[in-house]
């Protein structure tokens, strides 16, 4: 299949198999008769023939990742609500906000009836009556093609009571963020839903299957996880279980960004797919832009500590990244090449992660405060040697002990695998360490070259001027 140039950003030109971006071929991919014209909602009446337990049993059975970041199996996950706690919800994360990170944006975008179909689908599997829709505020084209999806859906009678003549109801809320990177983390998202400032929650008593939204039990999911489920049900657990591996079965979207010579989203094979075949594959990336050298590359986001070139080999394997020091996150790769500036391309990621905390930790707020200003002055070249051992100070006050890294063993370093400690509630803190601790790592003589060289001005000491 040839790639789509009235769709920038999505690339397919392979005969991968695609569970979630085979309608992002057609230009009104996003409408109601399209999405029925190619199947739709097909994997809903396949699930309302069944018993909830059965649909449960069956993503189960499926090992559905979540593809927001942490991976957790989305069957397990809907597991751990309390029995007989009524009501429940469900709470869909569209807040996408990682640096490099763009894939649920296009799905929300050019296939929202198969985000909607999922919904409806967790729905009926966990016994939730009322799903919250959660977009991040400036995804203005993803709010407008998922609010005509939710109007023509409920209008067609996919959305509301007794669904398709069944004894299922359900209602679906799509709310709009106001841009809180914060909000991304699950019990943020929540608090923003109920009309607080996006903060997280304390771990315990605050699990969100436990106490959600509204003190309820609530499941949140990602927008690509639930993409998944439409196809999971108009086929079965063992197909989707034969893509991919064992501990990774299935497909997931990955953003690519940087320098390469074709950036872009792709749906690649979980757990098979390599780094090298992703920045290098003619029918991916297809190299390194202008016949340069790969020089280091974020594999998980911004949020990730970075890889060098001799981890490209490794596949896009949770359990097997982890074990090198980094993580797969969200979906996004970054690619940096040999012209890249490292001092400041480690600074601007730092003051991403700085200017959004919350504020609500101490470590975080301070800590990614005085990261990035240190971090800018050493991008400046106005920094010195004292500076270099100060972030890593500072680091230590975030992330205690240990800290994961890829080029460790080489390095002669001590270091963790992945996740590492910290003394924040959530994940925003560390990642305005991660990019700061992998460059001064991987690329210690780069901040060197741009110390400030003091020269010590010679005082003679003994008779003045005057004579004295």
């Amino acid at each position: 299949m040839s790639s789509y140039t009235w769709a920038p950003g999505f690339i397919d030109d392979g005969d991968r198999p695609q569970i979630v971006t085979s309608r992002f071929q057609y230009e009104d991919g996003h409408t109601l008769e399209r999405y029925l014209a190619t199947g739709g909602y097909a994997g809903l009446k396949a699930a309302l023939a069944r018993t909830p337990v059965q649909v449960h049993d069956e993503v189960k059975a499926a090992t559905v990742l979540g593809r927001g970041g942490a991976g957790f199996p989305a069957g397990t996950k809907w597991g751990l609500t309390p029995v007989e706690v009524w009501p429940r919800y469900l709470v869909v994360n569209g807040d996408e906000s990682e640096p490099g990170t763009y894939k649920d944006r296009l799905l929300m975008e050019r296939d929202p009836h198969q985000l909607i179909e999922g919904c409806l689908i967790a729905c009926y599997a966990a016994g939730l009556s009322q799903c919250f829709l959660y977009i991040r505020g400036e995804m203005a084209l993803a709010q407008e093609r998922v609010a005509t999806a939710l109007n023509d859906a409920y209008a067609a009678g996919y959305i509301g009571r007794n669904i398709l003549g069944s004894k299922f109801s359900v209602d679906v809320v799509l709310h709009w963020g106001a841009g809180a990177y914060v909000v991304g983390e699950e019990t943020a998202l929540i608090e923003s839903l109920e009309g607080n400032r996006g903060m997280p929650r304390l771990k315990p008593p605050f699990f969100p299957a436990a106490i959600g939204l509204y003190g309820k039990p609530t499941i949140v999911n990602n927008v690509e996880t639930l993409a998944n489920l439409p196809w999971l049900l108009t086929h079965s657990a063992a197909e989707y279980t034969a893509i991919g591996t064992a501990t990774s079965p299935g497909t997931r979207m990955v953003a690519v960004s940087g320098h390469v010579k074709r950036p872009g989203v792709f749906e690649i094979v979980n757990g098979t797919t390599t780094f090298r075949d992703l920045l290098y594959g003619a029918e991916f990336c297809q190299g390194i832009r202008d016949g340069n050298e790969l020089k280091a590359f974020v594999p998980g986001g911004g949020s990730a500590p970075w890889f060098l070139p001799d981890q490209l080999d490794l596949p896009f394997e949770a359990k097997l990244v982890g074990a090198a020091g980094s993580m797969l996150g969200s979906g996004a790769v970054m690619v940096m090449d040999e012209t890249t500036d490292i001092p400041t391309a480690a600074h601007t990621l730092t003051r991403f992660y700085a200017h959004e905390s919350c504020g609500k930790c101490v470590p975080c707020r301070e800590g990614g405060t005085w990261l990035e200003r240190i971090m800018e002055r050493l991008a400046d070249g106005r920094g010195t040697e004292s500076d270099l051992a100060q972030l890593l100070e500072i680091g230590q006050t975030i992330c205690p002990g240990p800290f994961p890294h890829a080029a460790s063993e080489r390095l002669g370093l001590e270091a963790a695998p992945f996740p590492f400690k910290m003394t924040t509630i959530c994940f925003v803190g560390p990642s305005a360490y991660t990019s700061v601790h992998s460059a001064i790592t991987l690329f210690r003589s780069e901040f060197e070259a741009k110390l400030i060289k003091r020269k010590l001005i010679p005082v003679s000491v003994g008779a003045t001027d005057d004579g004295h």
